[in-house]
């Protein structure tokens, strides 16, 4: 077939969506279709052309056959329809990622392939515990072993493995962790010997726990441990004492769920994840451009232009045909998000008041407009500003263009309970997000009494209020970037 598509064996890193490598990115913005897994980090996903087709097929690392059969024959089908394959893989596609048995179907089928490399958990996860995996005078090699088989093959030939000098790491070992432990001590590795563990690697939500041979199991038991988590076992464990940095992040351990809608809150989330947080995104509202009856034409009739939000920028400007339709006009913004939104479209604002308010940049409109002249305010159609109100109190005279329709997402109680347990904090960025996040929830605001909120703004905060009895916090600048801020100093 002269039209096959292609197919790229991708491995994505492991949990800090940062470690994904530029040229992974770039293939799954070209994809026509991408193939996932659990371990990827959801943020990658983000960077999936919009128009391909996103195919879960996840396995826990118990699983294997039957799902691995059907990921083979989804690549085949796919790259024979035509399409550019990505199969998206945690880590490393040919670090026990079982690269090679999808390339052997590939091959099998005649489909061209192409393989990019990942970071492998098994050198990132003990970095990011601030474990070297080797260490001069200390280990000049290391190994690293799968700590589960196939079925029906033989374990690991221990009497070699613990005549190894160097680092040892087990991947995907932890339920065979007592098994590993015992064999290595009875064919000769010392029962003192360091082990760590690490779980939920290069995420907010890494743990690590040391302990040596001779207790790491029992250690490993109290404490829970659960898998994804790489084990590593050599005297290099002892320079985490001095070598740890990830924990020492400002939202290391802390997990924070976000309302916002998708376009920014996927923004958000980023922000949250490079200060070492884990980041849900559990959006409230969607929103919808309302711009098709719009004339452009008709901008010659205003003096000025006020955006209250970034995402009016957007839409307003994704469906301008002609730039030189604005002439002169000046543009006021309500923020430093929303300027910053404006300057895509290489426009400076002329105007920003330094209250991120609606009414305060209404107020500062008419530093650059003069008495009875016409403003347009584009802006959502649950906006609190009023036509009337604004044109007595400023004596311009203010239009509203409602550019986009900000609508509720149906969110089952179930989940939305399920997310507010796994979190410490939940931001707000609007009233409309608090009022369906209520409803979603069918007014049982006791399931929030061991998370903190954290509001954008005055008239966010006064909506949470109305239904919230507990501490509210709301920076004193009302922008996203403030909002981590002061989760950082709490």
């Amino acid at each position: 077939m002269e039209n096959k598509g292609k197919v790229y064996i991708l491995g994505g890193g492991s949990g800090d969506f940062e470690l994904l490598t530029l040229k992974g990115k770039r293939y799954l913005e070209e994809a026509d279709c991408v193939i996932y897994d659990r371990l990827v980090n959801d943020i990658i996903l983000q960077f999936i052309n919009p128009k391909a087709e996103k195919i879960y097929l996840g396995k826990k690392n118990t699983e294997g056959g039957l799902i691995q059969e059907k990921i083979n024959k989804t690549l085949v089908e796919k790259a024979l329809s035509g399409k550019n394959v990505v199969r998206l893989k945690g880590g490393d596609p040919f670090v026990f990622g079982r690269g090679g048995e999808e390339i052997e179907e590939l091959i099998k089928n005649e489909v061209k392939f192409e393989i990019v490399p990942g970071i492998t958990s098994a050198i990132s996860v003990p970095e990011y515990a601030g474990i070297p995996v080797t260490h001069r005078g200390i280990a000049k090699s290391f190994h690293v072993f799968t700590g589960m088989t196939a079925k029906n093959n033989t374990y690991h030939n221990f009497e070699n493995m613990a005549k190894l000098e160097g680092t040892l790491i087990f991947l995907m070992g932890v339920k065979n962790l007592g098994l590993i432990s015992k064999k290595l001590i009875e064919n000769g590795k010392n029962s003192k010997t360091p082990v760590a563990i690490v779980e939920n690697g290069t995420t907010g939500q890494q743990r690590v726990t040391e302990g040596c041979l001779e207790n790491i199991e029992a250690i490993a038991k109290k404490n829970d441990i659960k898998p994804p988590a790489v084990i590593i076992i050599g005297k290099v464990v002892n320079k985490r004492r001095k070598y740890r940095w990830f924990e020492d992040k400002p939202l290391y351990g802390k997990t924070i769920l976000v309302t916002r809608e998708k376009r920014l809150g996927e923004e958000f989330c980023r922000k949250i994840e490079t200060k070492g947080g884990k980041a849900i995104l559990l959006p409230m509202i969607k929103l919808e451009s309302n711009m098709e009856n719009f004339l452009y034409k008709d901008l010659k009739k205003y003096k000025a232009l006020m955006f209250n939000s970034p995402n009016g920028v957007k839409f307003f400007f994704d469906s301008l045909d002609d730039m030189r339709k604005l002439g002169n006009i000046k543009i006021g913004v309500v923020g430093d998000r929303t300027r910053e939104e404006l300057e895509k479209y290489k426009i400076k604002a002329d105007i920003m008041p330094e209250n991120y308010l609606g009414m305060e940049l209404a107020r500062e409109m008419t530093k650059i407009t003069k008495k009875g002249e016409k403003i347009l305010i584009i802006t959502s159609d649950v906006s609190p500003l009023k036509e009337k109100e604004l044109k007595s109190q400023f004596n311009r005279e203010f239009e509203i263009l409602y550019a986009y329709k900000n609508r509720p997402l149906k969110v089952e109680k179930s989940n939305l309970l399920e997310k507010i347990s796994q979190t410490d904090y939940i931001t707000f960025f609007s009233s409309s997000a608090v009022e369906n996040f209520i409803k979603c929830l069918k007014n049982d605001v006791f399931s929030l009494k061991n998370t903190k909120i954290v509001s954008i703004g005055p008239s966010t905060t006064k909506k949470i209020k109305n239904i919230w009895e507990g501490d509210i916090m709301q920076p004193s600048i009302y922008k996203g970037d403030e909002m981590i801020k002061t989760i950082c100093k709490d």
